[in-house]
């Protein structure tokens, strides 16, 4: 049975590589228009914080969006959802930049197309992860999420680049690069991507609620644990690096410079995603948890120095080890989440995790944005002081060997 279930593995591959479009156009949405965040600014006439509520926008409706996505995949496939949901993503970003073009104020109808591109992402990343989950069995699973994660983090170094490099031409051209992006990716995955034949999607309700129920019952208190460390991971990276943005703007640094310079610490994360993937899928149960407290506590440090250094060099130094410590909580928490459950359930425990996510991505820079009312010292320590209490979290509620299947968890029973 070993044997066999390789083999699927090993055929399924091509399909992990196909999703890991996925998670890379999905990450666009957001990291792309952080370096142009303070041009976007100046041309609209608008206040730091309304410039971060670009980013809110986006976020807070694909959070909402997720479960309902995840739910609805959970029955009709993972990637009959993801197709269409591209398609609005791309379709959102255009009107953004039409919006920008041709109307005299076009900053509420900008935001009404952040928000209907936000609906559309909400089906996609977590439902990549969902679809891998179902694809890949046993230990491999870690390093193919490892691929998506990694994919996700290149995604984050490219994208400020890309979003520099564009916004030269015009501050708006970013948001006409999500539709000619997303548009052949959704074509990809109607058309290429395979799921699972034997996944059950006739399961009726009851049955659906009762397998919920087992799962949150068993395992709710470590998801939860995992949850909230998901959030805060990703509010650290999303605040800090929008607020390193304006910084690096104020410090006179242009729009390409600024976009180079944020790409280093999610480049960072990206390398540490791909590699602990590897290494997961041979030490699983021994690290997996390990890992995740070490990146958090990673995550409170740079926190607690960054108010404190005042050249450039040392804050980016400080934004790299926040980095580093990003791409060792989230392959971790993504094993754990998408192995939690089994395939018919899958879809939508995998997608509330995406919820807290982006609520996390959505939060992080207007609150960053805030600094000046609430001053660096107490924003900064405040957030390090929810990352010391993620790690803590991590450490009493995630009981590894309760929540991964028995064969990732290294026991002898192999019943999926």
């Amino acid at each position: 049975m070993t044997q066999t279930k390789e083999a699927n593995n090993a055929a399924n591959m091509s399909t992990v590589y196909l999703l890991t479009l996925v998670p890379f156009i999905m990450v666009l949405g957001n990291s792309m228009l952080i370096p142009v965040l303070p041009a976007i600014q100046k041309s609209l006439h608008i206040n730091l914080l309304q410039a971060g509520l670009l980013i809110t926008a986006f976020s807070i409706p694909a959070g909402i969006t997720i479960p309902l996505a995840g739910l609805l995949s959970d029955h009709i496939g993972r990637k009959t959802v993801m197709a269409p949901a591209l398609l609005i993503y791309g379709t959102g970003g255009i009107l953004a930049g039409l919006a920008a073009i041709f109307l005299a104020k076009p900053y509420p109808c900008i935001l009404g197309a952040r928000i209907l591109q936000g609906i559309g992402a909400g089906g996609t990343y977590q439902l990549a992860m969902a679809l891998v989950g179902d694809l890949i069995q046993g230990k491999q699973r870690a390093q193919a999420l490892g691929l998506l994660e990694a994919a996700n983090g290149l995604g984050k170094v490219i994208s400020p680049l890309a979003g520099a490099a564009v916004a030269l031409i015009a501050w708006y051209i970013p948001f006409f690069v999500y539709g000619i992006l997303a548009l052949p990716i959704a074509a990809v995955v109607w058309f290429l991507v395979k799921e699972p034949d034997n996944k059950k999607k006739a399961q009726s309700t009851m049955e659906y609620l009762k397998g919920l129920k087992e799962v949150w019952t068993q395992k709710g208190t470590a998801l939860l644990g995992a949850f909230f460390a998901g959030t805060v991971a990703l509010f650290s990276l999303f605040g800090l690096l929008s607020f390193l943005s304006d910084q690096l703007e104020q410090a006179r640094f242009q729009v390409f410079q600024r976009g180079l310079l944020i790409a280093i610490p999610v480049l960072f994360m990206a390398i540490t995603a791909f590699i602990l993937g590897t290494v997961l899928k041979q030490y699983l149960a021994k690290i997996l948890k390990t890992t995740a407290i070490i990146g958090l506590a990673a995550i409170a440090a740079a926190l607690a120095s960054y108010f404190l250094l005042h050249s450039t060099l040392l804050r980016l130094i400080a934004a790299t080890v926040l980095g580093i410590g990003a791409g060792l909580v989230l392959p971790s928490l993504n094993t754990l989440i998408t192995s939690a459950a089994g395939a018919g359930e899958r879809g939508l425990v995998t997608c509330l995790y995406g919820t807290v996510r982006f609520f996390g991505v959505a939060i992080g820079p207007p609150v960053f944005g805030l600094s000046d009312r609430l001053g660096a010292s107490t924003l900064f320590l405040s957030t390090a002081g929810l990352a010391a209490l993620a790690a803590f979290l991590a450490w009493t509620l995630i009981k590894v060997q309760q929540v991964l299947p028995p064969e990732m968890a290294g026991k002898t029973n192999t019943r999926q």
